[in-house]
């Protein structure tokens, strides 16, 4: 069975065990609220689904600011929106605090070969990815660490990004459509294997 494969049943999974596991949110730790979040984000960091994106020590302003725009429906999904639609404002923020507090894992991608590289840093200054991401694609804030996330969740983001497909950040999307589907596919390269 691929990786793709089981990420698609245990997102079933976590959606058929929602009811259960949001209903008395307040009434939980925040480990025990952050428990259907390990199904697909993976209990040790480590997506179980390349398109996943890892949660753990990501920025807590953007996590939070991810789970609200799933909660208000700005940024689409059918797995996320139910499991975000019940939380309150302290719940996410407590979530995004939770998962930023988390070391953030290796999930042991290879660094892209130089030509790759060489296009990424090129196409990356022409459309000023650093002034947001920082240096070293670290984040801050608000703003999404890139570094070390897996190459096919950037992808899959960056042109979702490009076609509109997520419109929670006409910015981003403005963006994409500056950068080529080559240089796109450069980019998620040379930052999954920072």
């Amino acid at each position: 069975m691929s990786r793709n494969s089981i990420g698609r049943m245990l997102g079933a999974v976590a959606l058929a065990v929602i009811p259960i596991t949001c209903a008395p949110l307040h009434a939980q730790t925040i480990e025990e609220k952050t428990q259907v979040c390990a199904g697909c984000h993976g209990a040790d960091g480590k997506p179980i689904d390349n398109t996943i994106p890892t949660i753990w020590g990501q920025q807590a302003g953007y996590l939070y600011i991810e789970l609200r725009d799933f909660k208000r429906g700005d940024r689409k999904s059918d797995i996320m929106q139910p499991i975000a639609s019940p939380l309150e404002r302290q719940d996410m923020l407590d979530i995004a605090q939770y998962f930023s507090g988390k070391p953030w894992p290796d999930l042991g991608q290879p660094r892209a070969p130089k030509d790759v590289s060489a296009r990424a840093v090129t196409a990356s200054g022409s459309i000023g990815c650093t002034g947001c991401h920082l240096d070293h694609f670290q984040g801050d804030g608000t703003v999404p660490r890139l570094a070390g996330m897996d190459r096919d969740y950037l992808l899959k983001q960056m042109t979702d990004f490009r076609t509109r497909a997520r419109g929670n950040n006409p910015g981003m999307s403005d963006l994409m459509l500056a950068t080529s589907p080559d240089d796109i596919a450069a980019l998620a390269a040379y930052l999954a294997g920072l």
